[in-house]
């Protein structure tokens, strides 16, 4: 049955507030204690999460905007998302031009300083390698604690999360942004087991997001004439440019940038976005050869050949045998292994670290980071083999074990030494308060291994056409994706940094081997690092056990307490105050007495009515049409870097408490409805390929109005190109139709608990 807050009740606060706090939390904003971890280490409120809009409200204020809108509109506003498009490729490109430029100047003048000094006194050169690491590296943790906390890790769960329709606040701030690139260059600079790459996909992300906002009205960095990506459904396409452009900047690898985002960060796919995809890793193309180009000149100080990722090992083995399949097949076989432990020692080492050690405040992380940064400087009296590994940039490290006819440079017991105390200086590192990434980290471990199978390989078949190298490259390939899970973007990417097309099938090999010998173990690690935050991702598939039951079988315990279309504003608002619920079905009176479900409002919506004010009533009845054009559809935006309104910031007078608010207006009256015995793996999948927020479960329908077929989707346009005729006469009944109410509506959290647990 129905329960709503009627406006003929007596106490309207006491009935609402008994009939909510039956209710189950909601939306990913429990209102119980529940926690979760940032990853800084800070415990937020679940509250910290809230689902995106991604379907469009199609209320009074949406349509009025569509009407009014001219027919220039759509050609300036696609020409809008193409000049995003180059923004964004642009400003991401630049964002990774200067933390290369400042992490090779940073460890240049590191290096140089300390071989000066060591030739004279070893333990003063020691001292000084360690206090530019301790610098470097304190200058990463202070910013990100004291200034930007959503800045730690890698950022890409997070951004996967928002691409699957979960928002955490403060991933795409502008102090996040600024965090995110000085506390890479901090991090990184610092010699610590850390990439700049998945902070430069954060970074692309923030970028995107702060041009589809018009940029930040808090540090007054906006304008208003670019302010036309009001929906979260444009922003999300923004911010797929920008995963996109992060990993073409990082890698020099458009091609891969773009199946990134198409295999690893996006729950939604459109063909037309392809091509501005496309076009953004393009311009980061151009941006970072133009800046390479300019480099070269010597105008860079410090930056060399290493900086911006690319290994050329075009010059290494042509050819190989199929007797080499097999060791090449057990180096994917070590990667998945390794790559399987590797997800499940971080994730039980950040629990500890969340659990006991940062929560005991800003000054236990710092410590913590900078303590992680001496165990790299302990390692400096190596003069060997293994020092060509340790006292380099990561970068000209993983350059040296690519490189090609180099038989003998290394030894087996350096190669071992180096892969287990990196391994473990890695996944101790990892979950610290700083900007990091693990592309670079696991291509270094994966190339150690790599070339120590290729050194056993060299010597048991005794032939000169084996490199190495090759060997390195495969182990890099596996580790990957052993760790990660990433298949053919992986693949492209590797082919792509190291210019050597020849080498595609046996990548291919090796990535099929590792990811299915670490899926046996485990999920991928930004799933693992994704569920440890608490993010709520819905997966590509359901879970079978959703095949046996219906939609009835997941909110069964669900009461919903529903608002009628004329509301009392105390009743709003003690709705508002006793759950934190964001959608609301409304009710409406038949011409029989029976109650119908006129469509859903959200809560933003009604926080944005009680501010305003302006369309408070004194009548119980509906509103006339004068009230309608009070709002544009604007108001009801969210900004994108923002909690949005709380009803904690609204202020109501005793008078205003007892006036009446008519919400037929401000209604999406075209929600989404399934049957109540419509299995629940339909569902999911309904849920999540059109990126909902609620579902209403109804009753069966007692009768069909119209049938639609694929021909009554095909519309003609008149000679004017203004109207459009569907052909079919049912559909001119359906959309004369009503919707038939129902009792009860699914929302995020109750797919979430049966997909992640």
């Amino acid at each position: 049955m129905l329960s709503g807050v009627d406006h003929d009740v007596p106490d309207g606060i006491g009935m609402a507030r008994l009939a909510w706090t039956r209710l189950p939390t909601a939306d990913g904003e429990g209102a119980g204690p529940s926690t979760f971890a940032a990853a800084g280490g800070e415990l937020l409120s679940a509250a910290a999460m809230e689902s995106l809009d991604y379907e469009v409200i199609e209320n009074y204020a949406y349509r009025e905007e569509q009407a009014q809108r001219s027919k220039f509109w759509v050609p300036y506003y696609v020409m809008l998302k193409w000049l995003f498009s180059l923004l964004i490729g642009v400003g991401t490109g630049l964002a990774a031009i200067f933390i290369n430029l400042a992490v090779e100047n940073f460890s240049g003048w590191k290096y140089t300083a300390t071989f000066a000094i060591i030739k004279h006194s070893y333990f003063v050169g020691f001292f000084v390698y360690t206090v530019f690491n301790l610098a470097l590296v304190f200058s990463s943790v202070y910013i990100v604690t004291n200034f930007a906390p959503a800045a730690a890790g890698s950022g890409i769960p997070e951004i996967k999360g928002y691409l699957n329709g979960v928002d955490t606040h403060g991933i795409l701030l502008f102090r996040t942004l600024v965090g995110k690139i000085f506390g890479s260059i901090g991090s990184v600079g610092g010699g610590l087991a850390l990439g700049k790459e998945g902070p430069l996909v954060h970074t692309g992300a923030c970028i995107a997001s702060l041009l589809g906002q018009g940029g930040s009205a808090k540090y007054h960095l906006s304008s208003r004439w670019v302010r036309i990506f009001e929906s979260d459904r444009d922003r999300r396409d923004l911010v797929t440019c920008g995963c996109a452009a992060g990993v073409a900047a990082a890698f020099r690898a458009p091609v891969g940038g773009v199946l990134f985002a198409l295999e690893e960060v996006t729950s939604w796919w459109r063909s037309h976005l392809m091509w501005r995809v496309f076009f953004t890793s393009a311009v980061v193309a151009v941006v970072v050869r133009s800046a390479m180009n300019w480099c070269n000149s010597g105008k860079c100080g410090h930056f060399g050949a290493g900086g911006f990722i690319i290994w050329d090992i075009s010059g290494g083995q042509e050819d190989y045998s199929y007797q080499e399949l097999f060791p090449m097949a057990i180096i994917g076989v070590i990667g998945g292994l390794l790559g399987a432990l590797f997800n499940q020692l971080t994730l039980y080492i950040t629990k500890w670290r969340r659990t006991y050690l940062h929560k005991k405040g800003k000054r236990v992380q710092i410590f913590e980071a900078c303590l992680i940064s001496l165990f790299y400087c302990s390692k400096d009296r190596e003069y060997n083999d293994l020092a060509t590994i340790f006292f380099n940039t990561q970068d000209d490290a993983i350059r040296n074990l690519f490189s090609a006819k180099t038989f003998h440079e290394y030894s087996a017991q350096s190669l071992i030494t180096f892969l287990v105390m990196f391994y473990s200086l890695a996944v101790v590192t990892f979950g610290t308060a700083v900007p990091a990434g693990q592309f670079v980290p696991g291509i270094m471990i994966g190339s150690t291994y790599g070339r120590l199978v290729g050194m056993f390989v060299v010597k048991f078949y005794k032939k000169l056409n084996i490199e190495e190298g090759t060997y390195a490259l495969l182990g890099a390939a596996s580790f990957l994706g052993g760790s990660m899970r990433m298949t053919v973007s992986l693949c492209v990417i590797m082919v792509e940094i190291t210019n050597n097309l020849k080498l595609l099938p046996l990548i291919m090999l090796v990535l099929l081997v590792s990811k299915a010998v670490g899926d046996f173990f485990n999920e991928g690690l930004y799933e693992e690092q994704a569920r440890l935050r608490g993010i709520p991702l819905l997966d590509s598939r359901p879970k079978q056990v959703m095949r046996n039951m219906n939609a009835r079988d997941a909110c069964k315990n669900q009461k919903v307490v529903c608002l009628p279309r004329v509301s009392r504003v105390v009743d709003i608002v003690s709705v508002l105050r006793t759950n934190k619920h964001n959608g609301f079905p409304v009710v409406d009176r038949g011409q029989n007495g029976e109650s119908l479900v006129i469509g859903l409002i959200l809560r933003s919506h009604l926080l944005v009515l009680l501010q305003a004010k302006v369309d408070f009533q004194n009548s119980p009845f509906p509103c006339g049409p004068g009230v309608l054009n009070r709002h544009n559809f604007s108001d009801f935006v969210k900004p994108a870097s923002s909690k949005g309104k709380s009803i904690d910031d609204i202020h109501l007078t005793e008078d205003e408490l007892g006036l009446y608010l008519d919400l037929a207006p401000f209604l999406n009256p075209s929600p989404y409805v399934v049957p109540e015995d419509m299995s629940l793996a339909k569902v999911y999948n309904l849920f999540r390929q059109l990126g909902l927020r609620h579902i209403f479960v109804v009753p069966r329908p007692s009768r069909v109005v119209g049938l639609i077929t694929r021909k009554d989707l095909l519309l003609e346009e008149d000679s004017n190109n203004v109207m459009a005729e569907l052909q079919s006469t049912s559909v001119r009944s359906l959309l004369n139709g009503k919707m038939v109410g129902g009792n009860v509506h699914l929302e995020r959290p109750l797919l979430d608990n049966l997909v992640i647990e």
